[in-house]
């Protein structure tokens, strides 16, 4: 089975919508024209919200999942050709909150998935639930052009439930949009949980980072036995790495982690 190129953009967020959608267009486009299959863009790609900004001001600058800016990134994945994973922040229902969103288009522009962060970072000194809304489900993993894919983001890869339910459910790549803080022992918790992710699994982890100031950066490919495929340390810029379908199968098959569960006796456990 023939290998697929996923693209990763490390970028940094700015306060501007226009520029960032810019900014994702340049990257689609280039993405495109090494091949690629597949582009994933960092957590908070819409724009970044500064401390300062209050929940009204950040829900007054969200948009719907069908808005403007959604649309522009699903038409340039359309023109391009390319499959995208993006992010944004989008309208809640509740007053003066919105969800952090990862949303999945198509090579043809359609928008197959979105997915509203599940666990917020309410943890370190941060509190994302002073602006944010949880989402409450999980969408099923939906087909790419590097095979089925499974979305987290960022704070996501410390509940290991996540990455699990997304595994069992099919997926082949799980994308994790992050923008992960910087601080004692943070890109060592990083590379850990992504190796760890992929490993546990028997799947591909595909993780856009942001940079800057606050963040760590090197956004990641982890391959299904846990080797680090990209590393794209502090830089700004796009890295690339082949997704081969045919080893993960192998991988499965040697370590059947997924088929080996003991399901039947771990609900006993819960909660």
């Amino acid at each position: 089975m023939p290998s697929r190129k996923v693209a990763v953009a490390q970028l940094e967020a700015s306060a501007s919508k226009a520029d960032n959608l810019d900014a994702v267009k340049r990257r689609v486009s280039e993405a495109a024209r090494r091949g690629a299959s597949l582009v994933a863009f960092p957590e908070f790609m819409m724009f970044h919200t500064p401390s300062s900004q209050s929940p009204a001001q950040l829900a007054r600058l969200a948009e719907p999942i069908d808005g403007p800016f959604v649309r522009s990134v699903a038409e340039s994945a359309r023109e391009h050709s390319v499959g995208v994973v993006c992010t944004m922040y989008e309208r809640s229902p509740r007053r003066n909150r919105v969800y952090d969103t990862s949303f999945h288009v198509s090579k043809s522009g359609r928008l197959v998935s979105a997915y509203r962060k599940i666990h917020l970072y309410d943890a370190l000194g941060f509190r994302e639930s002073a602006k944010m809304e949880p989402g409450n489900e999980m969408p099923r993993p939906a087909a790419s052009g590097v095979g089925r894919v499974g979305m987290m983001i960022c704070y996501d890869l410390r509940f290991p439930e996540t990455s699990r339910a997304l595994a069992a459910a099919g997926s082949e790549v799980i994308v994790s949009p992050s923008a992960w803080f910087r601080g004692p022992s943070k890109e060592e918790h990083w590379l850990t949980m992504n190796k760890a992710r992929a490993m546990e699994n028997g799947c591909y982890v595909v993780s856009p980072d942001q940079i800057g100031p606050v963040y760590c950066g090197r956004s990641l490919v982890v391959d299904p036995y846990g080797a680090v495929l990209l590393d794209m340390g502090k830089r700004a810029g796009m890295g690339y790495a082949d997704i081969d379908l045919g080893a993960l199968r192998r991988t499965r098959r040697g370590l059947p982690l997924l088929r080996s569960r003991r399901t039947d006796l771990y609900a006993g456990f819960a909660g």
